[in-house]
C-alpha cells in the first residue's frame, strides 16, 4: 500500500509568489505516518547525512523508493513544469537542530527541485518552522511557514530568489531531503560534502 497521499500532491496548487513552491499537509497518509516514523533512522548527531550512511527499517525504505520512483517523478515534472529525464536524485535525512542552523539561505544552481519531508510527531518549539522568504534580508518577510510535523511536505523550484530559513531551534528535527539535481557528479561532491558537515558538528558542536 502507498504511504504517499499522490492525489493531495496533485491537488494542491503551486503557489508563484515570491518563487515556485507548494506545501502538502498529509503527503504523507496518516494511517502510514506511524510505521514510517518507526522505521527512521536513529540520528544521534547534528547535520545532514547521506541514506548509505543510516541505517533504518523497512516502511521507511519503502517509502524512500516510492518517492524516487517514476510516478512521483511525473508528478513533480508536472507540477513544476520541468524535465527531470536523466537528473540524479540524492535524499538526506537529519535527526537534530543546533542554535546555529536554519540561517537564511539559498540552494546551489545544481540543484533543480528541493523537497523537504518532515518526520516529527509532535513540534512545540516556536523556532524550526521553515520560512518561504521573499527576500535575503529577514526572517520576518515570509510569503508562508511551515511547521515540521510529520508528513509534512515543502517542495520548491530553485532560482536566484528562493531563500529560506528558520528561526532558532535546539533538539530533536527530523526531516528528510530530496533534490533532482543536475549531474552525478553533483550527487559525489554533496556526499562528500554532507559527510564533512556532518563530522565538524559532531566534534565542535558548538562551533
Amino acid at each position: 500500500m502507498s504511504a504517499i497521499d499522490l492525489d493531495s500532491f496533485n491537488a494542491t496548487p503551486l503557489e508563484k509568489d515570491p518563487y515556485e513552491f507548494l506545501i502538502v499537509p498529509s503527503f504523507i497518509k496518516p494511517d502510514a505516518i506511524s510505521e514510517v516514523d518507526k522505521a527512521y533512522p536513529r540520528i544521534a548527531k547534528a547535520g545532514s547525512f547521506p541514506l548509505e550512511e543510516l541505517e533504518f527499517g523497512t516502511a521507511f525504505k519503502s517509502f524512500i523508493s516510492e518517492l524516487e520512483g517514476p510516478e512521483m517523478k511525473h508528478a513533480f515534472e508536472k507540477k513544476f513544469g520541468i524535465d527531470l529525464e536523466g537528473r540524479p536524485t540524492m535524499i538526506t535525512a537529519r535527526g537534530h537542530c543546533q542554535a546555529k542552523d536554519g540561517k537564511i539561505h539559498n540552494d546551489s544552481e545544481t540543484k533543480l527541485i528541493t523537497v523537504l519531508i518532515y518526520m516529527n510527531t509532535e513540534w512545540s518549539q516556536d523556532g524550526g518552522r521553515l520560512k518561504v522568504l521573499r527576500s535575503k534580508n529577514s526572517l520576518d518577510d515570509f510569503a508562508a511557514e511551515v511547521p515540521p510535523e510529520a508528513g509534512t511536505l515543502l517542495a520548491f523550484k530553485r532560482n536566484d530568489r528562493s531563500f529560506h530559513g528558520h528561526e532558532t531551534c535546539v533538539g530533536e528535527r527530523r526531516v528528510i531531503q530530496l533534490n533532482w539535481v543536475t549531474d552525478e557528479a553533483v550527487v559525489r561532491r554533496e556526499k562528500r560534502r554532507h559527510r564533512f558537515s556532518a563530522w565538524v558538528k559532531s566534534v565542535f558542536p558548538a562551533a
